[in-house]
């Protein structure tokens, strides 16, 4: 049976990075000026870069370091979607999963992104960050004056508040893969983005069975769904 794992930021808390809507979350703490929602935006990125690049480095950046845990060395064989940008699943050996939101080490030129098959994704070189001066290390990597231009400059290689998925995230693939799969497992998601809207709405056309493992699931009105009320470790303990 072709199972789709489709993950979000609760397998990667064992690696000790925030979830997205916990009290340290992502989504939870934004700047001292702006909500989360505004600040991870095109339109901010546009209209204020440095604020909007010192933010993504504390909040995204600084846990690049962050290895693997073992439930991303489980899914290092499977057909596998994930949210997080935190680029762990190919660290455990994954060589083709899908990082639908982007990924945390790479960026790509600043571009329309009904233009988005021109460009690809290049790595960011992180390590020339200096936090002494963090802000000319961030314009130098991202190649920024006075604002962001298209063509010149560089964005961080992630699906913004105010994007949308394009051939650059591989959506089309994405697609395929859930039309295909038998069986689809979802795990530490809180099915609030559209990804897994997406393959939950295909699931239910195709009468495709689904597993929700999450410690607190959410419940679908679905009669297909099984729940595993259960952290993602203790899920692939079970599977062995």
């Amino acid at each position: 049976m072709e199972t789709l794992y489709i993950t979000g930021a609760g397998v990667s808390a064992e690696s000790g990075i925030p979830t997205f809507r916990g009290n340290d979350g992502f989504w939870t703490i934004g700047s001292r000026n702006y909500t989360p929602q505004e600040m991870a935006t095109r339109a901010m990125y546009q209209s204020d870069p440095m604020q909007f690049l010192r933010w993504y480095y504390h909040r995204f950046a600084t846990y690049r370091h962050h290895g693997p845990n073992p439930v991303h060395e489980w899914l290092a064989d499977k057909n596998l979607i994930t949210q997080n940008i935190d680029g762990l699943d190919g660290k455990a050996g994954n060589e083709d999963y899908i990082a639908i939101h982007g990924r945390l080490d790479q960026m790509t030129l600043f571009h329309d992104q009904d233009q988005a098959d021109a460009v690809e994704a290049v790595p960011t070189p992180w390590d020339e960050v200096d936090e002494a001066k963090l802000d000319e290390s961030l314009r130098d990597i991202f190649q920024i004056d006075d604002s962001p231009r298209l063509d010149q400059s560089f964005k961080p290689y992630v699906l913004l508040f105010d994007e949308y998925y394009t051939e650059l995230y591989r959506i089309t693939e994405a697609r395929r893969r859930m039309l295909l799969a038998e069986r689809m497992v979802f795990m530490g998601t809180s099915f609030s983005v559209n990804i897994t809207m997406m393959a939950l709405e295909i699931a239910v056309q195709r009468n495709v069975p689904v597993e929700i493992v999450d410690p607190n699931p959410v419940e679908i009105p679905y009669h297909q769904a099984t729940y595993h009320a259960m952290t993602a470790m203790e899920y692939i303990e079970g599977q062995d």
